[in-house]
């Protein structure tokens, strides 16, 4: 789904779906077009990937939570700059408030309630803005996932493995076109990032549709926007919208157990007075570590975190 679509954009709703599912822009892991007016509407979660990712981050993952629970429907989003949305030229800023601010208008086009948001990284200060600016389209109760990621200053590694400022930096170096991914990877070696970094970062390369040329390929993200929205992710503070939760919203903090830089002391013990402040005020905050995983929490350890996070579709029903 072009995470980017607005509502103005399409003469129709109606239109709106037949051309994305048309051109394949659509990435529902469950998902129909036909209404029955005698069922109730079924809850939706919306799945948000991080910094130099797309929708398709949380493809398996996504369609486990649809097999295990049939009765919700998935949404994935490429985010602005990302994936297919980057052939969409978003005007700037392009920050943590405006990419949340394309997913609440994407939601309202659809005419979806989200009951459930899980972002990864960059992608849950998204969730966390999209909290902050409306009331409405979200339903209560939301439930909200903050993946591996801290309301406030963002505490990147030492290292480039675990730092995007310095893979942004880099790939901006590389050619806009490249005739062989393996080069992209051995380049990104080279430069120290890990042999995962690597292979993770290639998956951005798109085959260049040239006839009679030799093949080669081009990157699917605008990178100079993707830099202003990492700017923008270590700079945004949302501790209010947390130590001031509103009524009927659940704030969810999953920390990776390997996790160990991107979370100082008192992030930790500002959440947990948090949880007790919510609690007493008709919200909640809660706190959660997800065992032997780093960053890449849905790739290191994807039974913990979907024990973790089925909590919320047996609750929400």
């Amino acid at each position: 789904m072009r995470g980017v679509l607005l509502a103005e954009t399409w003469p129709s709703l109606l239109e709106y779906w037949r051309m994305i599912l048309c051109k394949g822009h659509c990435f529902q892991v469950r998902w129909s077009s036909t209404v029955d007016k005698s069922l109730p509407d079924p809850p939706t979660a919306v799945l948000l990937h991080g910094i130099l990712g797309c929708r398709k981050n949380w493809g398996s993952f996504a369609r486990r939570l649809a097999k295990a629970f049939p009765t919700w429907q998935f949404l994935l989003v490429d985010l602005r700059c990302h994936g297919d949305s980057a052939s969409m030229k978003k005007r700037g800023p392009h920050t943590v408030s405006s990419t949340a601010l394309d997913v609440l208008k994407l939601v309202a086009q659809l005419r979806l309630t989200p009951r459930v948001l899980i972002g990864h990284s960059f992608g849950g200060k998204v969730a966390l803005s999209m909290v902050e600016q409306a009331a409405k389209p979200l339903a209560r109760p939301v439930r909200v996932w903050v993946l591996d990621a801290t309301p406030g200053k963002v505490r990147p590694g030492g290292n480039k493995e675990d730092h995007p400022a310095e893979l942004i930096s880099f790939l901006s170096t590389l050619p806009k076109e490249v005739s062989s991914k393996r080069d992209v990877v051995e380049a990104l070696i080279r430069e120290g990032f890990s042999m995962d970094v690597a292979q993770w970062v290639v998956t951005n390369l798109r085959p260049t549709e040239s006839p009679g040329s030799p093949t080669s390929f081009s990157w699917a993200f605008d990178l100079e926007g993707i830099a202003e929205m990492y700017q923008s992710y270590e700079e945004n503070n949302l501790w209010e919208i947390v130590e001031d939760v509103p009524g009927g919203v659940h704030v969810n903090f999953l920390k990776a157990e390997r996790s160990l830089h991107r979370w100082a002391l008192e992030d930790i013990q500002r959440i947990r007075a948090a949880e007790e402040l919510a609690a007493d005020e008709g919200g909640a905050v809660e706190m959660h570590v997800l065992e032997d995983a780093g960053h890449w929490v849905h790739a290191d350890n994807p039974d913990g975190l979907f024990k973790i996070l089925s909590s919320s579709f047996q609750m929400l029903k």
